[in-house]
């Protein structure tokens, strides 16, 4: 992009309208050296088991394989290869001004039949280049995922398209259970669930557990088939 012989304009007034620094048209990118690359391609493996890992423990497990580093070199070739540690982000779970929030009416409840009570949350997914999310409907008596969908958004229509998936291939549950995201406290949302005559809880502020199957499920490799029995749980805390 940078018109060098003969120019029309100077190369640093190049540089000024593209907003770039005029030093890094002189740099020469330095090709990783053997060990580096060793070391990304161990990175890469274990972080496809084990994707929750930090600068920290993936230095552990790399000077436990005999490897000499140091949490600084590792945070440099994870960022090199866009890598980082999957935990839950803040911000998935905003509420918005004006909207209606709903009680929770899960606390004591004994959870014993499909159908009872389902359950939503939102989850991302990190990618090479950024983010999709992801978001599901559970059921809480089987543990079973009745619907999912992605979008690379947050905004709420992915939501609500899974939801009406969820209730035309399953009939509908007598309650169910979300946070207080703005996803799920829009009219368009708690209005399919009005419609459906389905009783509408939401989790208090600050209570991540209230929630807990969904949350559980996002850590879970494998999900149990649908009319399995688990053991009945207590809803609440």
């Amino acid at each position: 992009m940078i018109e060098r012989d003969p120019p029309r304009l100077s190369v640093a007034h190049q540089c000024d309208l593209l907003g770039l620094a005029r030093s890094t048209l002189y740099y020469q990118p330095v090709e990783a050296n053997v060990q580096d690359l060793t070391l990304m391609r161990r990175l890469d493996e274990q972080y496809m088991r084990r994707p929750f890992y930090g600068v920290r423990r993936m230095t552990r497990w790399l000077r436990g394989e005999g490897h000499s580093v140091n949490p600084k070199h590792v945070r440099r070739l994870l960022r090199t290869m866009g890598l980082e540690a999957v935990y839950p982000k803040p911000r998935l779970s905003q509420a918005a001004p004006g909207h209606r929030i709903y009680p929770y009416l899960l606390r004591g409840m004994t959870i014993g039949r499909p159908n009872q009570v389902w359950s939503t949350d939102i989850t991302y997914i990190r990618l090479a280049h950024g983010f999709v999310y992801l978001v599901a409907v559970l059921d809480w008596f089987s543990r079973y995922v009745l619907a999912w969908s992605v979008s690379n958004t947050l905004e709420g229509g992915f939501c609500v398209e899974t939801l009406r998936q969820a209730l035309a291939r399953y009939g509908h549950p007598e309650i169910f259970n979300s946070d207080q995201g703005v996803q799920f406290t829009s009219e368009a949302f708690t209005g399919v669930l009005a419609s459906a005559g389905v009783a509408i809880s939401m989790d208090g502020r600050g209570r991540a557990l209230d929630n807990v199957f969904v949350e559980r499920r996002w850590r879970q490799h494998q999900g149990r088939r649908r009319g399995a029995q688990p053991s009945v749980p207590a809803a609440g805390r």
